[in-house]
């Protein structure tokens, strides 16, 4: 039975309890709302980022659209301008003027032709350069709930770690004030069960585990010297003894 001075012992309780802090300041890192936050606004912002690169895309497409349309109503003026001058001049054959006049009428129609459809192809462009535009807002607004949350969560960090700092310094502290030999057997007992390697009985009951000794280790106890160190026999802790211990 390995044994320590029993203000040793007690003092693995202080070790304990730091290293217990120290689990929870962990604990308390890994699982920040604002991580899960970050997660979910980031995988949304890149689902934002791709419709909008689609929606631009689309948006170069229409334009393109639409100035072909214009080319193709500016083309067909100019056509239709340069025959009604010579039309108006009286030039040429009375066959050539009646050939102007007809193809003056063909023109006129393929010319509202061609203009309903850049007016369609300039309605288009109107909706999908709205659309760009509220995705590139939403793109903005996503952009700033991120550096919002990202300076929570830093700030978080921040604060984990400064207690961390302190928390390590009263750790290193309290270990130097214990039997090395009963250091090392309480971090080979923790690292099994959870970062839980010594426990208090109190009122005959271990704090480990949370289970009330039977009357026969009771007796063991109370028959053991002070220095002996003990084991809860159902969750194999330190179990060290105190004034509230029941014994």
């Amino acid at each position: 039975m390995p044994k320590a001075p029993a203000i040793d012992q007690q003092r693995l309780l202080d070790l304990q309890a730091v290293d217990t802090r120290l689990a929870q300041l962990a604990h308390r890192r890994a699982t920040l709302p604002e991580l899960k936050e970050l997660t979910a606004l980031e995988a949304e912002r890149r689902r934002t980022a791709d419709v909008l690169v689609a929606a631009r895309t689309l948006v170069g497409d229409v334009e393109r659209q639409v100035a072909k349309a214009e080319a193709d109503v500016a083309q067909v003026r100019d056509r239709a301008a340069r025959n009604t001058r010579r039309l108006e001049s009286g030039t040429g054959s009375a066959k050539d003027l009646q050939g102007l006049q007809h193809e003056l009428e063909s023109l006129a129609r393929r010319q509202g032709v061609l203009e309903d459809e850049e007016l369609v192809f300039m309605e288009r462009l109107e909706q999908v350069q709205f659309a760009a535009a509220e995705l590139a807002t939403t793109d903005g607004e996503l952009a700033e709930q991120i550096a919002d949350v990202s300076a929570r969560r830093d700030a978080a960090l921040a604060e984990i770690a400064a207690e961390e700092t302190a928390v390590l310094a009263r750790r290193q502290a309290i270990a130097m004030g214990v039997d090395d030999a009963l250091v090392a057997l309480y971090e080979k007992v923790r690292a099994p069960r959870g970062g839980v390697g010594a426990a208090a009985l109190r009122a005959r009951r271990c704090e480990g585990c949370r289970l009330e000794l039977n009357a026969s280790d009771i007796a063991t106890l109370r028959a053991a010297a002070s220095d002996e160190v003990l084991f809860c026999e159902e969750c194999g802790r330190i179990l060290v003894r105190t004034d509230e211990s029941g014994l």
